[in-house]
């Protein structure tokens, strides 16, 4: 059963949520873009079985979590901060962070910052040393072999620089159907993409996500990744909020990259680190590039492993990523397990 509650300071609510016995220990799950909580509905339960307190919160901006209305209120610094005033509110010094996509970046900057709040990092698609520090950094990690420069100068991330030259026309495209939006957004990954562009890569030749259509196309539901019930919650909590948050993520690649470089210990992590990358994802993709080779060289306790998804990895292989965490706790996390009484 997962149970619904907000943490509220005079700075910001936070809606989560949470499973487990209320005296386990913490795991906290971050969501990315355009999800919700919702998204580690397949995580908590299994978690919560094991003895944890398994929280996922609303990232701000979506869902039941406060929305702002200016870019500069979604940089990274603030939502980190939203993340540490949660651990406050739930009276405990540490927890376990898991991130995805846009939430990876944030568990990122939890460990990098607030080392002491952290007993160990784990990330689903999204390496260490990378999003987190700006759009301009992970440019020269592109696969120039997929991305020639002259076609792709951004590379996969040729959509991140579209958000930045027009953001009223993607935010525009993707309010036009939020339902559509996800339905065709949450699929499996396609292992005959590999060695290939991104879709992502094509953002700014198109004018758009959808190929010179002003919404995203009716396609049907890929039931592998989501149900339709799940579907028309992202769809309408997205249509409630609209996208100018969940978008703005994307207008701050500065202000981040500014925040990273105030990481402490010159941006090593000493505690366990599990990264899961994903096979078929080709946007993160950190198979075959080299996106995650400054992770390997600012992490000093590293667990990697590839699952055969695509980029909506908890939702399309739960067994595995439930198992491949599951795993890297018991095995590099003791201090965080779950003790139970003798009697």
């Amino acid at each position: 059963m997962l149970s619904e509650h907000f943490a509220e300071t005079s700075r910001h609510k936070t809606f989560y949520l949470a499973a487990g016995p209320a005296d386990g220990p913490l795991i906290i799950f971050v969501h990315g873009w355009p999800e919700l909580s919702l998204s580690w509905r397949h995580q908590l339960p299994c978690m919560a079985a094991l003895g944890f307190r398994a929280i996922a919160p609303d990232l701000r901006g979506y869902g039941r979590s406060s929305v702002y209305r200016t870019h500069g209120d979604y940089a990274q610094e603030h939502i980190v901060a939203d993340m540490i005033d949660l651990l406050d509110s739930l009276g405990a010094e540490k927890a376990v962070w898991v991130g995805h996509d846009w939430g990876s970046p944030v568990v990122w900057n939890v460990a990098s910052h607030h080392p002491e709040r952290c007993h160990a990092v784990a990330s689903l698609c999204v390496p260490y040393y990378s999003l987190e520090r700006g759009l301009d950094f992970v440019i020269p990690l592109v696969d120039r072999r997929v991305y020639p420069e002259s076609e792709f100068p951004a590379g996969q991330w040729e959509y991140m620089r579209f958000y930045e030259e027009n953001f009223e026309v993607v935010t525009k495209q993707f309010e036009a159907h939020p339902y559509n939006l996800v339905k065709a957004l949450f699929r499996k990954g396609n292992p005959s993409g590999v060695m290939q562009p991104s879709p992502t890569a094509f953002a700014r030749k198109h004018n758009g996500w959808f190929r010179g259509l002003p919404s995203a196309p009716d396609i049907p539901r890929d039931p592998d990744v989501v149900s339709e019930e799940d579907l028309r919650i992202y769809a309408e909590a997205l249509q409630r909020n609209g996208f100018f948050g969940p978008d703005s993520f994307y207008m701050n690649h500065k202000a981040n990259a500014a925040y990273a470089e105030t990481a402490v210990n010159g941006g090593h992590l000493d505690m366990p680190v599990l990264f899961l990358a994903a096979r078929y994802d080709y946007t993160c993709e950190s198979v075959t590039s080299r996106l995650a080779e400054p992770m390997r060289a600012h992490c000093r306790d590293l667990s990697e492993q590839i699952i055969a998804s695509g980029h909506w990895m908890a939702q399309e292989r739960p067994l595995q990523v439930n198992a491949a965490l599951t795993r890297w706790l018991a095995g590099k996390v003791p201090q965080a397990w779950p003790a139970w009484p003798d009697a």
